[in-house]
C-alpha cells in the first residue's frame, strides 16, 4: 500500500517550519529561526507575520529539495489551525490553502497541541511509541499541560496552568538575570555547574492537577532585587547556583504534578513533549524516577521538542488515513480552546 506524502507548515508563533512525511517517516524537517526578537526581549507578533511571509516560500523548495521528491509526489498540505498568534497562523493557513487549491490536493488542519503530543508517533530508530491509554506532559511557551490520551483522537485535559505557562516562566525569569531571549536554554545551560540546593524557593500550593508559575516568578523577582541591595555582583557572583536551584523549582514542580496524575489514573506511561521538555534536569527527573519506579517514559529528540512541522505532518499523516480532511473555508483560531 502507497504510503502517502504530505507536507506540512507549522507557522503558530515565531518559528518558520516546514516538513515533509512519506508514512510516519521523516523525509525533511526545516526550521526558520526569526533571530530579530531576540532583540526585543520576546516575540513581537507583527515582526513574525512579516518575517513568516519572507521566509514561507524558500523553505518550502528546501524542505522539498531536503526530501528529494518532486511537488507531484505531494499526496496532502497541512498546517496548524491553531492555537497561536493569529497573524502567524493566517500567514501559514493562507499559504496552505494556496498550495490545495494549486496542486489539487486535500487540505487539513492540525491542533498544535494535540501535534506536540502525537509526535511520539514519530518513526523513531531505537523509540518505541507510547501505548494507549498513556499521560503526557505538554510544555512550552504557551501551555503547560497534563492530558490523558487515550487514543489519536480521545484526549481528555487533566489539568493546566492557571497563569503563566512553565517556558514563560522560564524566559521571564531569565530575562530577570539579564539574559536575552530565548532565555530558558541559558537557565539550563549555566545550571549545569551549579547546586540546586543553594538557594530555595516555595512552591505555589495550587489543589488537584493545575499548575501556577506566576508567583514564583515574582518570588524570583523579589529575591534577585535583595540580594543586589546587599551585592551589586550578586547575580554575577551566585549565577550557577541561581539558575540551577530556580530550575529545580521548575522542574519539581512539573515532577510532582505528573506523579499526582500518574497515582489518580493508575496509568503509568508518560511522555513528554513540548519545548521545555528538552530541558536536561526535567528529563534527568523523570528518568530517573522511571528506572526507579518502573514508570514507561516517552522522551523525544531535542529536534521534535520544540514547535516544528514534523509534528503537523505526523498528525495530518493520521487524520490523512482516516480521510479526516478540511474544507478550504477553515479559519485558523489564535485561541480555540481543546477542539481537536
Amino acid at each position: 500500500m502507497k504510503k502517502p506524502i504530505i507536507i506540512a507548515i507549522e507557522s503558530s508563533c515565531d518559528d518558520t517550519a516546514i516538513a515533509i512525511v512519506k508514512g510516519n517517516s521523516v523525509l525533511s524537517n526545516i526550521i526558520g529561526v526569526q533571530h530579530i526578537h531576540h532583540f526585543y526581549g520576546g516575540v513581537v507578533p507583527e515582526l513574525a507575520s512579516r518575517s513568516h511571509q519572507k521566509e514561507i516560500v524558500p523553505l518550502v523548495h528546501q524542505a522539498i529539495f531536503a526530501a528529494n521528491i518532486v511537488k507531484t509526489q505531494i499526496d496532502a498540505v497541512a498546517f496548524t489551525k491553531g492555537p497561536g498568534l493569529i497573524g502567524s497562523l493566517l500567514v501559514g493557513s493562507s499559504f496552505a490553502k494556496s498550495l490545495a487549491m494549486a496542486w489539487v490536493i486535500p487540505f487539513i488542519g492540525v491542533h498544535h497541541i494535540q501535534a506536540h503530543i502525537l509526535s511520539h508517533f514519530i518513526e523513531i530508530e531505537g523509540k518505541s511509541s507510547p501505548k494507549f491509554p498513556f499521560l503526557c506532559l505538554t510544555m512550552s511557551g504557551g501551555h503547560t499541560q497534563i492530558i490523558l490520551v487515550e487514543s489519536y483522537f480521545e484526549m481528555t485535559l487533566l489539568g493546566q496552568t492557571i497563569d503563566d505557562a512553565v517556558g514563560e516562566a522560564f524566559d521571564k525569569i531569565a530575562k530577570i538575570v539579564g539574559f536575552h531571549y530565548p532565555g530558558g536554554i541559558w537557565i539550563d545551560y549555566f545550571s549545569k555547574n551549579g547546586n540546586p540546593k543553594k538557594f530555595i524557593f516555595s512552591k505555589p500550593k495550587i489543589d488537584g492537577l493545575d499548575f501556577s508559575f506566576s508567583g514564583l516568578k515574582t518570588q524570583f523577582f523579589n529575591f534577585i532585587r535583595k540580594g543586589l541591595k546587599k551585592d551589586p555582583k550578586f547575580i554575577k557572583n551566585n549565577l550557577y547556583d541561581i539558575c540551577a536551584s530556580v530550575q529545580a523549582t521548575l522542574g519539581d514542580l512539573l515532577f510532582e504534578k505528573m506523579m499526582l496524575a500518574t497515582q489518580q489514573t493508575k496509568i503509568f506511561s508518560i511522555a513528554l513533549s513540548g519545548g521545555v521538555s528538552a530541558n536536561s534536569y526535567i528529563r534527568k527527573k523523570f528518568s530517573k524516577a522511571a528506572s526507579k519506579n518502573g514508570l514507561q517514559l516517552h522522551l523525544l529528540p531535542i529536534e521534535y521538542t520544540t514547535d516544528n512541522a514534523a509534528m503537523i505532518a505526523i498528525t495530518a499523516q493520521i487524520k490523512y488515513s482516516l480521510a479526516l480532511f478540511d474544507d478550504l473555508d477553515l479559519v485558523p483560531g489564535s485561541n480555540c480552546g481543546w477542539n481537536l
